[in-house]
């Protein structure tokens, strides 16, 4: 008599299978340049959790499916390579979109129903059609301590990045380390090295494109930094005029193409991020002595 299969091995048999898919579509999602879209952040989890979904006899699909992903997770970093930065950034979508799938699952199973319709989600969130803008403008202003005058001198020397950066930006992301190249004249080139953190160390290089009276605007030249996997500088725009005697008020605009999808996730965390390198560079490029 052949021996009845068990919902422990199934569940087993289905979990190695989605591992073993996620693994396959990462190295094709890789391969065809799409690891930085909706297809591997939505797609890969849709295809763990799709997977599971139709295990048989399994008490918890959710359950299943945020065991799996966090095994994915794990293994993302140990098998594949994946840095610190990836992997958090991936996690909560990769848990949202199977924790979904498994509600999905799990009501269907109590009402005796096809699960089949779990697999209309797969599309969902891929499609570049259903992309925001890539195209991001990021603005900030602050008084500086100082006249309009030392202003201009601090952001016409080389950078300086000797101030600790905000909490967010230490986590594992590259950091400017050291900066070259000085004054304000159309044509002016500033290069800034970033190392530390993920991927290889690489340079920024900006190019003074216009200088006007209180303000001047940078446009990069170039980026093999490891930041270029995320997004792409476009522009750094400065302005100052004075507030006082004693006082400046700076603007730091800076505009970047994103890069990473889906926009509804990414694009906030890429925002903030800037937000927080604007005000850096004003507290220490635009401050004298900062």
């Amino acid at each position: 008599m052949a021996q009845r299969i068990s919902a422990r091995q199934w569940t087993l048999a289905f979990v190695i299978l989605a591992l073993g898919a996620s693994h396959l579509g990462y190295r094709f999602f890789v391969a065809h340049r799409l690891e930085q879209t909706a297809g591997l952040f939505i797609g890969l989890p849709m295809i763990i959790g799709v997977l599971l979904a139709l295990t048989p006899r399994a008490k918890s699909v959710t359950g299943m499916i945020c065991k799996t992903m966090t095994i994915a997770l794990v293994m993302s970093g140990l098998v594949l390579g994946e840095g610190f930065i990836c992997i958090l950034m991936a996690a909560p979508l990769f848990y949202l979109v199977g924790i979904i799938i498994g509600l999905i699952s799990d009501a269907a199973r109590r009402q005796d129903r096809r699960r089949a319709g779990v697999l209309a989600l797969l599309p969902l969130g891929i499609s570049s059609r259903l992309s925001f803008d890539r195209e991001e403008t990021v603005t900030v202003v602050r008084a500086v301590t100082a006249p309009a005058e030392a202003v201009e001198s601090a952001i016409a020397a080389t950078p300086r990045f000797d101030r600790p950066l905000p909490p967010y930006l230490r986590l594992r992301f590259p950091v400017p380390v050291e900066a070259a190249g000085a004054g304000l004249e159309t044509g002016a080139l500033r290069g800034i090295h970033f190392a530390g953190g993920e991927g290889k160390p690489g340079d920024l290089v900006l190019r003074v494109g216009e200088k006007r009276p209180g303000a001047v605007t940078f446009t990069s030249v170039s980026d093999t930094s490891h930041i270029a996997h995320w997004l792409q500088w476009r522009s750094a725009e400065v302005s100052w005029r004075p507030i006082d005697g004693g006082s400046t008020e700076v603007r730091w605009t800076l505009r970047y193409r994103r890069l990473l999808d889906p926009a509804w996730y990414f694009g906030p965390w890429e925002r903030y991020a800037v937000r927080l390198a604007a005000g850096y560079l004003i507290d220490t490029v635009a401050t004298p002595g900062g």
